[in-house]
């Protein structure tokens, strides 16, 4: 994975936001970090789900 950064504004519902600032306070990340974690995780997903025969 390409390890270079693009910056954007991004809006959340105010409950998924809340849910996702808990979810990183659970695992001691920050909350972009909880958000890049769980895009690549669905990312690795749909590629693996691409190669498959």
């Amino acid at each position: 994975m390409n390890h270079e950064e693009t910056r954007i504004t991004l809006r959340l519902p105010a409950e998924l936001h809340a849910w996702l600032t808990a979810q990183a306070k659970a695992n001691r990340r920050s909350l972009n970090s909880e958000i890049v974690y769980r895009i690549e995780g669905e990312y690795r997903a749909a590629t693996v789900d691409t190669e498959s025969p």
